[in-house]
Order: structure tokens, then C-alpha cells, then sequence
């Protein structure tokens, strides 16, 4: 039996139609799921406003198709279009992802590995569904040729104002109603297809490879270590272990009040865990950047960021030696003035799988690289803790204490207790790891004063109001998505050293609010830095320290 391809034709118009009719109704399937949830929360709502809903997108959509539909330009944009808002519609219903600019830098700066995470058989049906298969039919269809361009255009213009009068009439009808949902929930203009990550997209694109660049600027070039400091490093110098976690959630950690038991190892030695601290970003592109650089929340930038000194610079102008270790994907750029070693994720044994490693792995060889640092020393160790969506993979089957867990990456198809589960598990494994870092600490404490700080760069939601993961607007973004874990270690030599109360620390840890703002300074103090980027006031150590 012999194929033939589908005789379908239409002309520029009609194809333009039919694809804003099928954003509308299909594709802009994660609004209609916001808007159930928002219209079940009102007393009432009007029939027709409901009604109008898609004809309303429809009709926008199809204004907006029109500026893009030409000979030779509608297939291929059209085509391409189809395909990335089929990813983009997955990510938006299934975990609430919202695009905006800084989700967009986000995705341009996760390596394939963490990409691959994301991929289920689940994701690949609904871009197969929704991306590839209409893409297909758009391909095989027949447009047919205009008969002259004055057709050509008054048929454009037609469609247009054809659209402006269906929006203007649905407008006099139910504007209020727009009106009040609209401002009442900004985030939905967030979630349409395709206008709101086309947007990011190109504003991303104009700030990355058209704005102006920066030039660099070098800070604390005055930076040095005090006479003591510099004393001590003669005869027992500073290490100090600076564990920057990923995707770790304050709410779940049993040492702030948790009522499940996810700090097994190190609830019993002697750790300072903070309970009120916030993070920079809800993602690690904004987070791990922010929290180094000199800048506070409220007036950081990633493009003058990657272009001036961080903390780990200027501790390195001081003549402290520092390290990164990265298990994580990458480090946005924060350590590549510095020493910087990668897990090697590609190899296959009990640690990794040829994808991932789990963050044990990190430790191989610690006493190593430790001895290879001269002087006062920081080992800064970025963890994959609890990355999503396989947060199955974060942690040994064995070490699963949680379950029953979602062992696989479309977690949407785990119940939420499962999704719940999995992450503790993920929680708990790091705090194994933090414990087994610490007990490497307690072994060197003869050679050096040895510390360590776990921090972790944003949080997570778990299908609180229906959203997984993270990477929302901090404005819109729930306090499971920017409130994080804090803890610190403190060996008796680097108290003795550093004149620091732990009864001091301890009541702050419950009594003050913190954020990630307070790490540049808290760094440059702790290992007694003088210079003048260093604030006093935003280092959680110095009121504690005699």
C-alpha cells in the first residue's frame, strides 16, 4: 500500500488561525490549570467570562501569529515554535515553571547531565503529542500561494482586525472580570504560551550577547590577613570546609523542628543550625553567584557579578588558599579565577553511574587535597544534595530510610507523599555526608584548626498550591523555594583560635533572621581578612567573637 502525504492546504491566514486556535486550546493547557485553581477560590464566576477564555487567546494569539506568518518564514519559525513551547508547556503544567529571564539563564547554564534529569518517558510523550506531531502536520501542509501581494495583505489585515474586534467585544463584556483575576495573579501572564518565554528569551539574548560589556572590576586588593592569622598558619593553620548545598528546604530539616527524622548524623554533634535564612534566587545560577559576591539580594546583577571580584578572589588577594570542588554541574562562574576540581561523573562504580555521582564521592582523597592547600586554607565542596527531579538518584537505595519513594524523574506521576519521601531521603543523605565530612575534620584537628558551614543555595516546593521544584520569581516565589537550611561545625581549636562563644551563636541561630547576603562577609571574617569590602555588621561571626 502505498503512503501519500495529507492533501491539506490553506492559506496564510487560515494556517495562522488554526496555530493560535491550537495554542489556545492545547498548548495553553497550564493556565487553564491555574485558573481552575484560582476561579475555585472565588465565590462566584461568571459563565460567559469563563467561556470567552480561550476565544480570547485565540483571538490575541492569532494578531500576534500574524506578524510572523510570510512566504517562507511561517513553516520553519512556526515549526520551531511548536517544539520548544511543547517543552516549555510540560515544565509549566507538571511543576509550575514559570519562564521568565532568569529561568531562561538558568536552562542555558545546566550541562547536559542535569538537563537528562529532567527526561521520562512521560515528557517525551507529551512533547511527542503536543511539539512533534502537530509540528509534522504543519510541515506536510499545503499553503497555498497568494494570488497577488494586495490579497495577500488586505486577507492579513482582515485577520487582524478580525481579531482586535472579537478581543474589543469581549472586552466590553467581561473587562472587569480580566481586570480583577489578571491583577489579582500577576504570575498568570507568566505562564502563556509562547509570548512570556519568547519575551525572556530575547531580553535574555539582548542582556547576554548585545548590552554593552562590562569592564572587570578587581576589589580588595587591600585585603590581607592579620598578624595572628598569619601566626597561626606558621604552626597550626585554618582549614575551613564551606559545603554549599543544592535545593536543600529549611522546612525539612529536622534540626529547625522538622517531625521526621532527617538529621540522623549530625543532630548529635554539636552543631549550630540557623533557623531563619534566606536565599538570594530560587535558583542556583542566581544563588551561588549572589551569595559570593559583594552585592546584597536587592541589588545584584549576574552580568557585573560575573565581571568583579567574590569573596573567594579577595580571600585569595589575602593570601588564603582556596579550592572548589564541583559535584553540582557547575559553578556559575564564582570559581573560575581559583583552583577548581569536578567529580568525574562520566566513570561507573558504587559512587557514580555515568550520569550523576553522589556527593560521598567528593571525600575520596580529602587528606590529599587538603595537604595540597598551603597555609590558612578553605575547601569550598558545591554538593548535587537534592536536585530534582531525580531525587531518587541522590542517595543509595540502602540509605532510602523514607519510603515508599519515587524512583524515577516524572515525579508528577508519584503521589506526593512519594515525592515527600524521596526528598527526605535526599535530605538525609546530605546530612550523612555533612556528618562524614565533619568526622574527616575531627581526624585532622592536630594538623589544623578545622570548621565547616553547610549552607544551600535555594529550596524547593513539593506540591504545595500544585508546584514542584523551583526557579519561581522571588516575589512570587512560597518560603519553601527561598528559605534555607544553615549549619555550622566548630572544632575546639578553631573556637580557641577565633574567640568565638557557641552559646553566642546558638541563641542568634534562633533568635535572628539571616540570609545569603551574609556570606561574603561572614567568609572575610571568619578567616580574619581585613579590607575594606568587609562589613562587620553582615558577619554572623563577629558578635560573637571576644
Amino acid at each position: 500500500m502505498k503512503l501519500t502525504k495529507p492533501n491539506i492546504s490553506l492559506s496564510y491566514a487560515g494556517i495562522t488561525l488554526v496555530l493560535a486556535t491550537f495554542f489556545a486550546l492545547v498548548m495553553n493547557l497550564p493556565v487553564y490549570s491555574a485558573l481552575v485553581g484560582i476561579f475555585g477560590k472565588l465565590d462566584s464566576v461568571k459563565i460567559g467570562f469563563i467561556i470567552s477564555l480561550p476565544f480570547f487567546f485565540a483571538a490575541a494569539l492569532n494578531f500576534l501569529f500574524n506578524l510572523f506568518s510570510w512566504p517562507y518564514i511561517t513553516k520553519p519559525f512556526f515549526i520551531t515554535l511548536i517544539i520548544v513551547s511543547s517543552f516549555v508547556s510540560y515544565a509549566s503544567y507538571n511543576y509550575g515553571t514559570l519562564f521568565d529571564t532568569e529561568m531562561i539563564n538558568n536552562i542555558v547554564e545546566t550541562d547536559t547531565s542535569e538537563a537528562g534529569s529532567y527526561l521520562s518517558l512521560y515528557s517525551l510523550v507529551w512533547v511527542a503529542l503536543l511539539g512533534f506531531l502537530p509540528a509534522t502536520l504543519l510541515a506536510f501542509t499545503k499553503i497555498s500561494k497568494p494570488r497577488s501581494w494586495l490579497n495577500f495583505t488586505l486577507r492579513k489585515l482582515g485577520s487582524m482586525m478580525a481579531s482586535l474586534v472579537v478581543i474589543g467585544v469581549i472586552a466590553m463584556m467581561y473587562y472587569q472580570d480580566y481586570a480583577s483575576v489578571g491583577r489579582n495573579n500577576s504570575y498568570l501572564k507568566k505562564l502563556i504560551i509562547p509570548t512570556q518565554f519568547v519575551y525572556s528569551t530575547t531580553k535574555f539574548v539582548k542582556q547576554k550577547y548585545f548590552s554593552t560589556p562590562i569592564i572587570y572590576k578587581e576589589l580588595g586588593l587591600d585585603a590581607k590577613q592579620s598578624p595572628e592569622a598569619l601566626a597561626a598558619a606558621e604552626s597550626k593553620p585554618t582549614l575551613f570546609v564551606f559545603l554549599l548545598g543544592e535545593t536543600a528546604r529549611s522546612y525539612n530539616y529536622e534540626l529547625n523542628g522538622y517531625d521526621r527524622p532527617t538529621n540522623p548524623y549530625t543532630r548529635d554533634l554539636n552543631v549550630i543550625s540557623f533557623k531563619d535564612v534566606s536565599s538570594c534566587g530560587t535558583a542556583t545560577a542566581v544563588s551561588v553567584p549572589c551569595m559570593f559576591s559583594a552585592m546584597d539580594k536587592g541589588s545584584f546583577s549576574r552580568d557585573v557579578a560575573d565581571n568583579q571580584d567574590n569573596v573567594l578572589d579577595i580571600l585569595s588577594h589575602a593570601g588564603v588558599d582556596v579550592a572548589w570542588q564541583e559535584n553540582d554541574g557547575g559553578d556559575k562562574q564564582v570559581a573560575k579565577r581559583i583552583k577548581k576540581t569536578e567529580v568525574n561523573r562520566k566513570r561507573v562504580d558504587d559512587m557514580c553511574n555515568g550520569e550523576t555521582c553522589y556527593d560521598m564521592a567528593m571525600l575520596e582523597n580529602f587528606d590529599q587535597k587538603v595537604a595540597e592547600l598551603k597555609g590558612n586554607r578553605m575547601m569550598v565542596m558545591h554538593l548535587i544534595g537534592s536536585h530534582g527531579p531525580t531525587y531518587f538518584q541522590r542517595y543509595p537505595k540502602e540509605m532510602g530510610a523514607f519510603q515508599p519513594d519515587c524512583p524515577r524523574s516524572d515525579i508528577e506521576n508519584c503521589s506526593v507523599d512519594q515525592i515527600v519521601n524521596t526528598y527526605d531521603n535526599t535530605i538525609a543523605y546530605t546530612d550523612y555526608v555533612v556528618a562524614q565530612t565533619i568526622d574527616k575534620l575531627k581526624a585532622l584537628q592536630d594538623k589544623y584548626n578545622t570548621a565547616l558551614v553547610y549552607i544551600s543555595d535555594h529550596g524547593e516546593s513539593l506540591g504545595e498550591n500544585g508546584m514542584f521544584l523551583h526557579g519561581m520569581p522571588y516575589g512570587l516565589a512560597p518560603n519553601n523555594q527561598t528559605h534555607v537550611p544553615l549549619i555550622v561545625w566548630l572544632s575546639d581549636g578553631f573556637k580557641q583560635e577565633k574567640h568565638l562563644k557557641t552559646d553566642c551563636l546558638k541563641k542568634n541561630a534562633t533568635s535572628h533572621q539571616y540570609s545569603q547576603d551574609n556570606v561574603f562577609h561572614s567568609l572575610l571574617g571568619i578567616m580574619d581578612v581585613s579590607t575594606n569590602a568587609y562589613n562587620p555588621d553582615m558577619d554572623l561571626f563577629a558578635s560573637c567573637r571576644s
